[in-house]
């Protein structure tokens, strides 16, 4: 296309909307009135024969002002010049201003138009660009003090909208550049804003960066060969460049070809005579040899992994999946105490950037309460100080948690925002279940409580650890509170352990027949509590035994758990092998 749609605008007192396209590859500026809005359009006329950029046109003080970049003027930068003219009518003619270009500047003073003005008590904003990182990096916003056909002057205002925090993890993380700002019959304002995870140009910086590392390790490869004397530059050319065709030109092409062949043979025997003192200087049989060969074969394969890095691995945004076309967030809830508070700092600053957090809530259970200054956190941050150092607390009602969904998740367990994603997304597929990333077994005559290892051996699974497993706030904390639970969470409180065990087994019993519990496959998972030493459960088999325990006596309370044992690698979308 040689233009794209761009900005509307109504005339005061008038039933017609105007639209002016971009257009830049076309060279002129035209004017469309809408026939029946917003898709059915007619050409009306060329405004101006200039390629202009983020070109709008605002009524106000009895003219019409057309305010437009045109970057292939002589001596104008790029993202930051503007020109301004005037009209009595949308239809023209139109007047340059007297100051054009009125700003021909660094292109990060938001010279670039960045949406259509608007009145706000009388006075006329501007939206524009912050262009010096990348194009459309930010939004700034001017307030228009002087519009005359003789003179133009605006002052940057506060613009009050929070920088994202999320990094590319963010809906804007890498740019926000468009803004459109109205005000409803209600009188009260409605605002649009465009955001990015990748700046612009991404695609081709990285395409060109992963060819670049992958021309690299080719390179290295064939230098290696050289110094090994593998690699021989002058190869029998007419094995390389064969003749062939009818047996009438093989004389012609035979005098064409042996032209080439005598050319490459000069090119390769002098690359081979370059070479030459290179040739042999890496030997197998040495230690010395062997080292270097294994220090290249480092390089080779961490410059591949670059390379596939750049090319396939998209722009490092770990965004979020939809559901129906439909975005949602959750809450993440912690448990802690403060023995474990460099678990609960890195993992606050880890997970309130991914994209579908919008709250942390950490149950306190023990110690003096740190303060939320402490904390790197690109969300909301709420310390709940508990009464009692019970694991209970993991289920506790909470009114001022305002998701359905809750991410419960231990502070010493840390995996990729994309792995957390996914889990919200199947949750959000099933809010029914508990959804998490690891799989336990009760299986055995008594029950035993078994691990992960055990349960791919057995193939199933029949619990799901809270520790990380997203539940609707709704169903799990009403199940867990409920009177018939009561006995559950006293047993809880006197093993100190078993609360996660607890909530399979009043899930199980609520949903009967159907699946109570679905797992996800992390990529990746970290206990960094094993890396402080405060870990809770260190003595793993005394560990199991107490949950054995709490299964045999859950039983009797709750019915059998292993009614139904729930098979691995059942989803469509393979994210529970």
């Amino acid at each position: 296309m040689a233009s794209f749609l761009s900005l509307c605008f109504q005339p005061s007192e008038s039933s017609k909307i105007y639209m002016v396209p971009e257009g830049r590859k076309k060279g002129e500026l035209r004017l469309y009135r809408a026939l029946e809005f917003p898709l059915k359009w007619k050409f009306e006329k060329v405004v101006l024969s200039k390629p202009l950029i983020d070109s709008l046109i605002v009524e106000y003080n009895a003219y019409y002002w057309l305010f437009g970049s045109d970057f292939s003027a002589f001596g104008a930068k790029k993202n930051g010049e503007l020109e301004i003219w005037y009209s009595d009518s949308p239809l023209g003619p139109w007047k340059a201003h007297k100051q054009n270009p009125v700003y021909n500047k660094d292109r990060s003073l938001g010279a670039r138009n960045a949406g259509r003005p608007f009145m706000y008590k009388g006075d006329l904003y501007r939206p524009g660009q912050d262009c010096g990182e990348t194009y459309g990096r930010r939004l700034r916003l001017f307030k228009v003090t002087t519009l005359t056909t003789t003179k133009y002057e605006e002052a940057e205002v506060v613009f009050g909208f929070q920088e994202p925090k999320k990094g590319r993890n963010s809906w804007n993380g890498a740019r926000y550049h468009h803004l459109d700002v109205q005000m409803l019959p209600s009188g009260k304002w409605i605002a649009m804003m465009d955001g990015d995870r990748a700046s612009s140009g991404d695609s081709v910086r990285r395409l060109m960066s992963g060819c670049t590392a992958f021309g690299a390790a080719v390179i290295l490869v064939i230098l290696t060969g050289v110094l090994m004397s593998a690699i021989d530059c002058v190869p029998q050319i007419n094995r390389c460049l064969p003749i062939s065709g009818k047996r009438s030109d093989a004389i012609d092409q035979k005098e064409q070809l042996d032209h080439l062949y005598s050319k490459l043979r000069w090119f390769l025997a002098h690359l081979n005579k370059l070479a030459s003192p290179l040739q042999g200087k890496i030997k197998t049989n040495t230690w010395s040899g062997r080292v270097v060969l294994t220090l290249i074969f480092l390089i080779v394969v961490s410059l591949t992994c670059i390379g596939t890095r750049y090319i396939y691995g998209g722009n490092g945004a770990e965004e979020p999946y939809s559901v129906k076309e439909h975005y949602s967030q959750f809450t993440m809830l912690t448990m802690t105490y403060d023995a474990r508070l460099w678990n609960l700092k890195m993992s606050v600053e880890h997970y309130s950037r991914c994209s579908s957090v919008r709250e942390i809530v950490v149950a306190w259970n023990k110690g003096q309460a740190p303060n939320i200054s402490d904390f790197d956190s690109a969300v909301p941050l709420r310390i709940r100080v508990e009464d009692k150092n019970s694991l209970n607390n993991r289920f506790k009602p909470d009114p001022l948690i305002k998701t359905r969904a809750i991410l419960e998740l231990d502070d010493d367990i840390m995996m990729t925002c994309d792995d957390v994603e996914r889990g919200f997304k199947v949750w959000r597929d099933h809010p029914e279940r508990i959804v998490g990333f690891y799989p336990r077994l009760a299986e055995g005559s008594p029950l035993q409580y078994r691990d992960e290892k055990y349960s791919r051996k057995k193939k199933g699974y029949n619990m799901i650890l809270t520790g990380a497993a997203f539940v609707d706030k709704g169903l799990a904390f009403e199940r867990y509170w409920s009177k018939e639970a009561s006995k559950g969470r006293d047993m809880v409180d006197k093993f100190f352990n078993c609360e996660d065990v607890l909530l399979n087994f009043l899930y199980a019993n609520a949903s009967a027949s159907t699946k109570a519990v679905e797992y996800v496959r992390p990529s990746w998972a970290i206990d960094t509590s094993k890396l402080k030493g405060v870990a809770i459960s260190r003595n793993t088999q005394a560990h199991y035994n107490v949950r054995s325990e709490c299964i045999a006596r859950f039983t009797k309370l709750y019915g059998n758990l292993a009614t139904n044992i729930w098979e691995f690698n059942s989803r469509k979308d393979g994210w529970d092998v």
